[in-house]
């Protein structure tokens, strides 16, 4: 009868041992957690302007024409402008993504020179 007993208090004992160790590993591990995407800031192309299409609402630099949207920022000199102020022959950065089918979308068009902040 004693052995009986000395057994159920030792399975006791380890019934109330092992979640508190299994608590401690789970503590230790860190939370499985989806990591925020990363924001994609898009491809920059540097170049000279060899066409544009209002009508289409494209540039193009060298080969390749990019879709201008009206999400598209257009800056001349550090000033908000149009589509209609990129002439060809401008030298331009063009920062654009490439969606899945292919097609790139002008992000930001920059012509001339940033102005510099005044302090």
């Amino acid at each position: 009868m004693k052995k009986h007993i000395a057994l159920i208090a030792i399975a006791a004992a380890a019934l109330i041992a092992a979640p508190a160790t299994i608590h401690a590993q789970d503590a230790a591990k860190p939370a499985a957690t989806t990591p925020a995407p990363a924001k994609k800031k898009g491809t920059a192309v540097h170049g000279a302007v060899t066409a544009v299409d209002a009508t289409a609402m494209t540039v193009t630099v060298g080969t390749k024409t990019y879709n201008v949207t009206s999400d598209t920022k257009i800056t001349k000199d550090g000033q908000p402008a149009t589509l209609a102020d990129v002439t060809v022959g401008a030298t331009v950065s063009i920062t654009y993504k490439k969606d899945d089918a292919g097609k790139l979308t002008a992000t930001a068009i920059h012509m001339g020179v940033k102005k510099k902040k005044t302090e």
